[in-house]
């Protein structure tokens, strides 16, 4: 047994008295199978089954939960799929938290623990699961057919969702309009259609987006589709107190509406303003009239600039800041904000900071910016002595003059031992022969010298064939 986003196994049933699949009991963090989910902190408390509170909180297709009571005393664990009562039929959801935390649920939303609340029949078998399977298929096929009939009807409405009942009888269609509809004949043209009890329910687009889910803008899953519940209002006012520039597209969300999250830090920085003066006038000193362009709200200072020139900001502490005000209601003017400035400290890095190895990301990005427009990659380092042997490409006959100087390079050494070797007075002769001086020369060394120029005639006779032309003998190849 397993649900559509798990596939190692069922989350929080168990085999043999473990956990199966993946062995979190129902209660982990990958998203999908855990969609508004509870931590439930008490869930190794050993209760007796007689004082354990009898009410059992079931989710359903989208995150939508509701509770029934154990009327059956049945052993369950967070993560069975459970077979319950509707007003119509039956249907199959799975326990998401039962025990005292339940209890604080009910009272958290206002909800009677009396006789109105509807019973678990029992844990899901193979065949109801199965039944709730097919039901789930046929709810991506309904909603397209559904559209086209709104399309046709020409009915102002957007149907977002269809949940079908586990026993094929009934099906719930989520739809959002911003005016009111009467779908009167829309419900009968449905119930003739797909042969089942219609129920239209309108949700607004907040609640459309949490049935969707998908991914913010801060790359997490949606809150709405995680864990909020309870929607408040949000105003742009909630932008201004955090110095947020008012950009409707970084503001809203993907309902369209304003960002859930603007509300979250919203009292901490309503708290922090409170010790920053309101600046509705420009500063007046005698160097001239300073305005107020940018604000720190942790850290409390103010930036001011002079209006003749706005380029140089001084930073101010708050606390100045309201003495120049009140100095200014009672026409007094400082020399200048030049003395008032603060000194700003850097502040030092913690070499184990949390996050600090995304910083080789913003290193890479640097190094991308500056070698951008080039795909060559960086020359190696070179000594300073060493001069290049590679052409400029701005001369024309670079090559052909690099070709000459390889080519006289290694004509160096013959030259140089034949202007060894001949006499500085008389000039090089064309071709060099060694010629033995008389003096020099003894009887045996001449006589040695024939006998080894007889040797070299025999064998240069032995290898020659005669030409078969007639003529003159050539040397064999």
């Amino acid at each position: 047994m397993s649900c559509k986003s798990c596939t190692t196994g069922g989350c929080g049933t168990t085999v043999a008295g473990e956990v199966a699949g993946c062995k979190s009991n129902g209660t982990c963090g990958t998203g999908g199978c855990n969609k508004m989910n509870v931590f439930d902190w008490l869930s190794n408390m050993d209760v007796p089954v007689a004082e354990r509170f009898d009410v059992v909180e079931v989710k359903f297709k989208g995150g939508r939960k509701e509770y029934y009571r154990n009327t059956n005393n049945i052993n369950l664990t967070t993560g069975d799929f459970v077979v319950v009562e509707m007003p119509t039929g039956s249907h199959v959801g799975m326990v998401s938290l039962q025990g005292e935390l339940v209890r604080l649920q009910i009272q958290r939303k206002n909800i009677k623990n009396n006789e109105e609340l509807k019973g678990i029949y029992r844990i899901a078998t193979n065949k109801d699961l199965e039944k709730h399977t097919q039901a789930i298929a046929r709810d991506l096929p309904t909603m397209y057919r559904t559209r086209e009939i709104v399309r046709q009807q020409k009915v102002n409405m957007k149907v977002s969702d269809v949940e079908y009942q586990s026993d094929n009888t009934k099906a719930v269609f989520y739809y959002s309009s911003e005016d009111r509809v009467d779908f009167r004949e829309l419900i009968k043209l449905l119930a003739s259609e797909f042969k089942i009890r219609v129920e239209m329910k309108q949700i607004n687009l907040r609640q459309e987006a949490g049935r969707i889910g998908g991914i913010g803008a801060c790359g997490r899953e949606l809150c709405c589709s995680t864990w909020l519940t309870d929607f408040k209002n949000i105003t742009t006012s909630a932008a201004r107190y955090q110095n947020l520039s008012l950009n409707p597209t970084k503001l809203s969300g993907q309902c369209g509406r304003l960002k859930c999250c603007l509300n979250y830090e919203l009292e901490t920085y309503v708290d922090a303003l409170r010790e920053i003066p309101a600046v509705d006038e420009p500063l007046k000193t005698a160097k001239g009239k300073a305005v107020l362009l940018k604000t720190d709200i942790f850290r409390k200072i103010l930036w001011f600039g002079y209006e003749s020139d706005m380029s140089n900001w001084h930073p101010i502490p708050a606390v100045r800041v309201r003495e120049i005000l009140d100095m200014n209601k009672q026409g007094i003017l400082p020399d200048s904000l030049e003395e008032l400035e603060v000194v700003l400290v850097k502040e030092p890095k913690v070499a184990n900071a949390p996050n600090t190895d995304l910083d080789r990301f913003d290193k890479r990005n640097r190094n991308n910016k500056k070698g951008s427009g080039s795909n060559r990659p960086a020359n190696r380092e070179q000594p300073a002595n060493a001069k290049s042997t590679a052409p400029r490409p701005n001369q024309p006959n670079a090559t052909k003059k690099t070709n000459d100087n390889q080519r006289n390079n290694r004509n160096q050494p013959v030259a140089k031992a034949q202007a060894a070797a001949a006499p500085a007075s008389e000039p090089k002769p064309l071709v060099s022969v060694s010629v033995p001086s008389a003096a020099t020369t003894s009887p045996e060394a001449a006589t040695g010298n024939v006998a080894n120029n007889k040797k070299k005639n025999n064998r240069w006779n032995k290898n020659r064939k005669p030409r078969p032309d007639g003529g003159g003998d050539k040397p064999a190849v």
